[in-house]
């Protein structure tokens, strides 16, 4: 059963916890749906009880009868009914007492605590997603300014570049510069007082406007508001009582169309919002207009003129009137903008001022990603203990609406035996409830996404990736490591093959990739080694096994996109649910599938293809000596199944479904037959590259930083190859054979040209995708690189058949080694070498070999571009 921590994310975080929080809401309504019954209930005992009391009181009002004859047996009869009639009364009194003390009164002490639990992790998670949120907008904010001061450095140098190339068309230093003429303001006034003016919906003459105006400044309610700092406003009005007026004498339908009309009093110059920065027209009774002075100019109507209080002296703006006018702003702008000594880089010229206001935006963009990583961080930790938490609480809830029906029934049995069919009806409804159940339903119909953390990362605007690890995209990381496969992931596969061997017994080996490790532990590993270089050992030393695995796995979330990218989801989700015509079973043949999942792996990236097969290197040589059973396995597909493929878009129906799983037990159990036709089709593809097709697809490039400098570099091996070559000035004819010295790629004859060729020869020795043993050269990153960064490609004959001769004569990998320490070890108190390369492991497993080798260097070779 998936759990709370697990089943309530989303992108944005709200949105997961938003249905989490309305179902533990719905649970707190059912609380008090119990709890009423119950009170009703003892309410209900408690009245009949009282009826019941009442009848033997109203009969011994009655004189005579039954009282006279003392030894009648009919009397007997009557008050053998009477007294338990009596007796009904206290049962159902003690019932009424029984179901306060055991169930109304604990219950509802508990749903109220269980209430303000609830709330309070609400209003904690929704303060720190408010919090990220406005930090992630700030964070835009930043990340636009550094561009834009970018650009401008940008400009002014092609500027200074291109400045001053040609003498003559410099302008003469005798032009005359052309005087621009200002009418005078009054004219300018008067022109203006003869247009009509547009005021809601119509056109009104100055006559008109007068005459209006002078109506509202004598009945709109007129006033001094006062404002921190600036002073006191005269002649100001609430933008309600405008609206007010605005209905009530000219006909407005509606607040919005009033609100029209006292926005057009604005722009036309007769209103303006004091308090406030800008001047937008509301209906509000906080929002103060002042009446400018062309009103009461217009209108006629004398304006009440004092001087503006003010506690201290400052320079103000003046209006379009002449008329003083304190703003919002002033005094900001003013302060902002003193400087007392004027001495702050007297000698800056323009250029160095826009390269130190660039890299000011740039610390600042790139310290608010650091806060905003952070904070993520934080949030993640948070929502993770809030969550369980919440489990917990849930199912507390469950079990004890369980105990109250059984309290419930109990407070009955007890005292009337004659209502056991009621109580046993009861009893069968506590039977019931399975809390356990109820918790599985509401995972299974609400849940919103796995754990899938989305990376801010900081967005360098030459594409440099040298201060972040964690949420790159993977090749980039890859190509700033100058590896096919990321430092980062060799590292960590490298420290746990050597620290296996630290661990007790096999199934704490196996335990370490399905250990429950706290978010906060991973993240504060994850905070030391996030800088973009290499990550030192020594701080490994400071956390345990599983943390270092978790960190593993935390990488593998945080990538842009799925190990296994999420372009060929669909393909690999019509593998495992498409049935082949041909299976009489109706399930796809193994060896069909197989060989489709070989295709389809063949599209991705070299860098992703590398690194997929390092980790599944190192999980099968795991499983293999470990001797891991059924259970271990699918756990631990699981487990990596979110971390190797996920969905574009995580949906209800993609959250079902298990093609990720499958996926990964086919990578466990048929890794060699997979990987090496990968590395066969490698060789074929960088062989073909002469003479393809050119029909195969390219690899998506996400990094377009020094593309200038390798087509530069492209341009001049091409020239290079077509007019050197010992003087000669022919070009000598492209043979279909491989070369001696390795493969060189030409113009390919059909599609465009990559963007980042391999010029350089390719080792012969780097073109598997295993992991070699301590003397082999790297780590399954020997990936030849054909141009288009794809697997496979059409081959001519000729070279067809001397790479099958090539394929043929490989040598059959060497068996895989066991989790041994990878160094020499001490037995006895003497130091033993380790064993040669490919030497078989000795029986017994990890505990029987005493000096076993480590069986894997995860070293990596540079990438050959």
């Amino acid at each position: 059963m998936p759990s709370f921590a697990d089943s309530f994310w989303s992108n944005d975080y709200a949105a997961g916890l938003g249905v989490l929080f309305g179902k533990l809401q719905q649970g707190v309504v059912e609380n008090r749906q119990v709890l009423t019954v119950a009170r009703m209930r003892a309410e209900a005992e408690e009245v009949y009880g009282q009826r019941l009391a009442d009848i033997p009181t109203a009969v011994d009002k009655v004189q005579g009868g039954f009282y006279r004859d003392d030894g009648a047996s009919v009397r007997k009869a009557y008050d053998g009914v009477r007294t338990e009639m009596e007796e009904a009364a206290k049962n159902h009194k003690k019932i009424a007492q029984n179901i306060r003390d055991l169930v109304v009164n604990p219950f509802s002490r508990w749903c109220d605590a269980h209430e303000t639990r609830i709330q309070e992790s609400q209003d904690e998670l929704q303060t720190r997603i408010k919090a990220h949120d406005k930090q992630a907008e700030a964070v835009k904010k930043l990340r636009s300014n550094y561009f834009n001061k970018c650009r401008l450095v940008e400009d002014l140098e092609e500027e200074n570049k291109l400045a001053f190339q040609d003498p003559e068309i410099s302008p003469k230093p005798m032009q005359s510069i052309p005087e621009i003429k200002v009418e005078p303001h009054q004219e300018a006034e008067e022109e203006e007082e003869d247009e009509p003016y547009e005021i809601g919906d119509e056109t009104y003459a100055p006559d008109q406007v007068k005459k209006i105006i002078a109506h509202m400044l004598n009945n709109i309610k007129m006033g001094e508001t006062k404002v921190p700092i600036l002073g006191t406003y005269q002649n100001t009005s609430a933008g309600s009582d405008i609206v007010e007026y605005l209905q009530r004498n000219m006909g407005t339908t509606s607040v919005s169309y009033a609100e029209r009309i006292g926005q057009d009093l604005v722009t036309n110059g007769f209103l303006r919002l004091i308090g406030n920065v800008g001047n937008t027209f509301a209906n509000s009774s906080r929002m103060f207009y002042q009446w400018r002075p062309k009103a009461f100019k217009m209108s006629g109507v004398p304006e009440k003129k004092t001087p503006v209080s003010r506690t201290f002296s400052l320079p103000v703006s003046t209006n379009s009137d002449g008329t003083d006018s304190p703003v919002v702003g002033t005094v900001s702008e003013y302060l902002a903008n003193w400087n007392v000594l004027n001495t702050a880089r007297p000698n800056e010229t323009p250029a160095e001022k826009m390269r130190r206001e660039a890299k000011e935006a740039d610390d600042k963009y790139k310290a608010g990603v650091q806060t905003l990583d952070e904070m993520r961080c934080e949030l993640e930790e948070a929502i993770f203990l809030h969550l369980k938490f919440l489990e917990r609480c849930e199912l507390d809830r469950l079990k004890a609406i369980k105990t109250v029906v059984l309290d419930f029934s109990g407070t009955i049995s007890n005292v009337i035996p004659s209502l056991q069919s009621t109580v046993d009806n009861m009893m069968l409804y506590q039977e019931t409830v399975q809390p356990l159940g109820d918790l599985r339903y509401l995972l299974e119909n609400y849940r919103t996404g796995s754990f899938t953390p989305k990376v801010v990362v900081y967005e360098n605007y030459y594409n440099k990736v040298d201060e972040q690890t964690f949420g790159v995209d993977l090749e980039a990381r890859a190509r700033a490591d100058k590896k096919r496969v990321p430092v980062i992931v060799t590292t960590l596969l490298t420290y746990l093959d050597h620290h296996y061997p630290d661990l007790e017994g096999d199934e704490a080996r196996r335990g370490v990739w399905l250990h429950e490790v706290p978010l906060t532990q991973t993240h504060k590993l994850r905070a030391k080694i996030n800088n973009g270089k290499p990550p030192a050992l020594e701080v490994f030393s400071e956390f345990d096994v599983p943390t270092v695995a978790s960190l593993l796995k935390l990488y593998l979330l945080e990538l842009p996109d799925s190990l296994v990218s999420s372009h060929v989801y669909e393909i690999i989700r019509t593998i495992y649910s498409t049935s082949a015509p041909d299976s009489k079973d109706g399930t796809r043949s193994e060896a069909n599938r197989i060989s489709i999942l070989q295709q389809t792996l063949s599209q991705l990236r070299l860098t992703n293809i590398a690194t997929l097969d390092a980790c599944m290197n190192h999980f099968t040589r795991l499983i293999d000596l470990t001797s891991a059973d059924e259970e271990y396995i699918t756990k631990l597909a699981t487990s990596l199944a979110p971390c190797v493929l996920r969905p574009r878009t995580e949906t209800s129906l993609t959250l079902e479904e298990k093609h990720s799983y499958r996926l990964i037990r086919d990578l466990f159990a048929h890794k060699d037959a997979i990987f090496s036709e990968l590395k066969r089709m490698s060789t074929l593809g960088s062989s073909g590259s002469i003479s393809g097709n050119g029909n195969r697809p390219r690899a998506i490039s996400t990094d377009e930083s020094n593309r200038k400098a390798h087509m530069e570099e492209r341009t001049r091996a091409l020239l290079e190859k077509s007019g050197g070559g010992g003087g000669s000035s022919r070009s000598r004819a492209t043979s279909p054979a491989p070369s001696p010295r390795g493969h060189r790629r030409d113009r390919s004859s059909g599609g465009a040209e990559t963007r980042f060729p391999s010029l350089g020869p390719i080792l012969p020795k780097r073109t598997s995708l295993e992991v070699p043993d301590e003397a082999g050269m790297g780590m399954g990153m020997g990936l030849s690189h054909p141009a288009d960064g794809h697997f496979g490609g059409s081959l001519p004959s000729v070279v067809a058949e001397q790479v099958a001769k090539i394929t043929e004569s490989e040598s059959t990998p060497e068996k895989r080694n066991s989790l041994g320490r990878s160094g020499a070890r001490f037995v006895g108190g003497r130091r033993v070498a380790p064993p040669a390369a490919g030497t078989p492991p000795p029986a017994g497993g990890l505990e029987n070999s005493s000096n076993a080798s480590h069986g894997v260097t995860l070293v990596d070779a540079p990438m050959d571009y």
